[in-house]
């Protein structure tokens, strides 16, 4: 993991490149005979002539999908390196050129493979990975969710040191969110130095310094339990290995399912059988949980997936609703951009829908929301956190390698490294369950998180947003219905804002 910047005096020309998965952030703005760069756009604002004014597409895209994608920054002069490029500036004319180093695409592997080579060979990436991770100046452990992919990482930590590992596990006093009891399974069966934390709604008065470190309005709001994580692992090392990258790369995300019975339902049923076959799903409540999920299975694959990106947080008609009729003139006829430009990388890969799916999540949702979580939240508290499962031999070995089909086979997500998990973890560790690092955001924002909120949008009076919009959705939240990611959108842009725009 990187972000360099290399000046040649005798060539009169500097050189910047980001890592390969997008692990560490590089930020430029080029003005009229300044060429200023950082690793935080904090940084950048201190010169007196880069301006403050938001990028309004960079705020749509943000209320799209809950934080800011590829080369956009929420101030419109700034803008990011991407990951796996490359850049070079001339000192004399201030020209430069930008170029990708390093990519995933290639042919897609052929789907009859053998299965225990492939389980093999990924053993021995992973192992030869986590080695060269562990040497280290400095104590180092790891973070242990009970997941497979954490899992894996400190069973091979066991494996290539005679010490004990030293792992660290966050959890929640609500059963449905907590871990700590599959962490404790793998800590037990390896002999781990273990350490656990729980999380309680106390701890959201994090969030207006998180609003401050992460430089632009970010919404996932693991961010709170990654930064705890962070904070009690830092207490004990400097180091700490974490199992990111193993949804992306090996097909782990329930989307994936979704993904594929779409992409199989409008094999069988083509327009229009499907859509008529569909007609009944429109009937159903708005209650009913599944009725969206039934509905997206009219859509094409490439629709319905790019939906479901931003079915969380605002869909274009919500943020038609959300937005100031300034903001909505100032956005113009780009308001359905951000579901257009995750459309176009989505169309940009080759082979099947499902490698596709899994590509556009590797160099989309991977480096711009988890790795940007984990970099913020890791460098708050002086804690380096290094990501075994992205070396760069084992992104190449899953998309030149792998296919498809032994990665999502059926019901079964992740299905080659659930092949391994069986051969290195304890047999009672259960491999089915998908819970991911969330928070009980929906029950919070029905107590005093919900409160909180609403005071922060009564007393902010955003020019950007229209506040009674947001106070229906509070509303109707508070009757039922989950709009807790929307609402922690809305909760971070506030927050955001009064650090950075008042």
């Amino acid at each position: 993991m990187f972000a360099l910047a290399i000046c040649d005096t005798r060539k009169r020309t500097l050189f910047l490149a980001r890592d390969r998965a997008g692990k560490k952030p590089l930020y430029y703005c080029r003005l009229a005979d300044t060429f200023l760069f950082a690793s935080e756009i904090k940084a950048l604002l201190q010169h007196p002539a880069v301006s403050r004014e938001p990028d309004l597409q960079a705020l749509n895209h943000y209320f799209a999908f809950g934080y800011i994608p590829g080369e956009l920054c929420i101030f419109k002069q700034i803008r990011k390196l991407p990951p796996a490029h490359a850049m070079e500036y001339s000192l004399e004319t201030g020209e430069y050129r930008m170029w990708r180093y390093y990519g995933l695409q290639g042919p897609e592997p052929p789907p009859k493979t053998d299965v225990d080579a492939l389980v093999e060979r990924l053993e021995e990436l992973l192992r030869d990975a986590v080695k060269l991770r562990m040497i280290s100046d400095v104590p180092l452990g790891a973070f242990l969710s009970g997941g497979v992919d954490s899992s894996v990482v400190v069973a091979l930590m066991a494996a290539v040191t005679s010490r004990p590992v030293k792992t660290y596990s966050i959890g929640f006093h609500e059963a449905a969110f907590d871990e700590l009891p599959y962490a404790r399974i793998v800590a037990r069966h390896f002999a781990t130095d273990h350490t656990e934390m729980v999380v309680t709604p106390s701890a959201t008065a994090i969030l207006p310094e998180l609003a401050r470190q992460y430089d632009e309005p970010f919404a996932d709001s693991s961010m709170i339990p990654t930064y705890y994580l962070c904070r009690e692992t830092r207490k004990h090392v400097t180091v700490a290995l974490s199992g990111d990258g193993g949804d992306e790369l090996f097909g782990g995300y329930k989307t994936y399912l979704g993904a594929y019975a779409t992409s199989l339902f409008n094999r069988y049923f083509p327009n229009p059988v499907g859509k008529a076959l569909c007609l009944p799903f429109g009937l159903l409540p708005d209650t009913f949980a599944l009725k969206r999920s039934l509905q997206w299975l009219c859509e094409p694959p490439e629709d319905s997936f790019v939906r479901k990106h931003s079915a969380p947080y605002f869909m274009p008609q919500h943020r038609a609703r959300l937005f100031s009729p300034e903001t909505l003139d100032g956005i113009g006829a780009g308001l359905l951009e951000p579901e257009q430009s995750r459309l176009a990388t989505l169309r940009a890969c080759s082979g099947s829908f499902m490698r596709r799916v899994m590509h556009t999540d590797t160099v989309t949702y991977l480096p711009d929301d988890i790795l940007v979580k984990v970099d913020r939240a890791s460098m708050m508290v002086a804690l380096e956190v290094r990501c075994p499962i992205l070396d760069h031999r084992v992104m190449d070995f899953s998309f030149q390698c792998v296919p498809p089909s032994l990665k999502v086979r059926g019901l079964t997500t992740k299905y080659l490294v659930k092949r391994l998990a069986r051969k290195l973890l304890p047999k009672e560790l259960p491999l089915h369950r998908k819970q991911g690092f969330a928070i009980p955001a929906a029950d919070w924002f029905r107590g005093e998180l919900g409160c909180r909120l609403e005071e922060l949008v009564r007393s902010n009076h955003s020019p950007f947003l229209r506040g009674d919009y947001g106070l229906h959705l509070l509303q109707r939240h508070r009757t039922g219905l989950d709009h807790s990611a929307r609402l922690f959108t809305l909760m971070m842009f506030h927050l955001w804002s009064h650090e950075y725009l008042r």
